[in-house]
């Protein structure tokens, strides 16, 4: 099997999943798959670790991010994240992000790589690294499911050939372990235009987890403080 035909497989299996999937609607992001919340984070308590393994049902792991209703295309101007691979390596495809859209017609997934372009692999690090916003005017992205789209387009010229298709959801997606054994990563900080995901809660305060706020929105004087933060939502 080829890459792109088993990459279009392997997408519209985790479409079809995805789709009957239940999410915890308090909260501004939710795991699936092989994924869950570590210890610890890029200069905080906790990271979302995301993981694909052939011996790891259900071999896929990904981070399912809310977006504000109405947000479409023309308004996504970035899209970054700090990232850690603890095994593996950018491959097939995976990790990328996954831009829901529609038109009220046509439906697809705009993909975004965190890999280098071509095969977009050798993206791997075993120390914390930022993408760099991944959604610049000449950042290639993948639009095959969309009418007229390709494999590689700039960024600018989706927004204007796809700028008034609404975007309905974005996931941080792991599914490449047939392309090169077992991957997995942890992702901290996602920024989705102005909103930044971090993964923290109240409960990272606890157990000295406070001390480990060294950048916003810490640093705290102690665990009160954090923990205030939080129960404010973030305030």
């Amino acid at each position: 099997m080829n890459y792109i035909t088993k990459k279009a497989s392997v997408v519209a299996i985790f479409i079809a999943i995805l789709s009957v999937a239940v999410f915890a609607a308090a909260a501004n992001y939710s795991l699936f798959g092989d994924a869950e919340l570590v210890n610890p984070g890029n200069n905080s308590p906790t990271a979302a670790q995301i993981r694909s393994s052939a011996a790891i049902a259900p071999n896929y792991g990904g981070i399912d991010f809310n977006v504000p209703t109405g947000l479409t295309i023309a308004d996504l101007d970035t899209l970054r994240t700090d990232y850690k691979f603890l095994a593996g390596q950018c491959a097939g495809g995976s990790p990328r992000f996954q831009l829901n859209v529609t038109d009220g017609t046509n439906s697809g997934n705009i993909m975004v790589y965190l890999g280098i372009g071509g095969d977009y692999n050798n993206c791997g690090s075993s120390a914390w690294t930022n993408t760099g916003n991944l959604l610049e005017a000449s950042d290639l992205v993948e639009t095959f499911q969309l009418p007229g789209g390709t494999y590689q387009q700039s960024y600018g010229s989706v927004q204007s050939a796809y700028g008034t298709y609404e975007v309905t959801g974005i996931q941080l997606v792991m599914d490449s372990y047939w392309s090169s054994g077992t991957q997995t990563m942890l992702a901290d900080n996602v920024q989705i235009n102005r909103s930044t995901y971090t993964f923290e809660s109240a409960n990272s305060c606890k157990n000295g987890g406070w001390q480990t706020f060294t950048l916003a929105p810490g640093p705290f004087a102690n665990q009160g403080q954090c923990v205030s933060y939080y129960a404010k939502g973030g305030q």
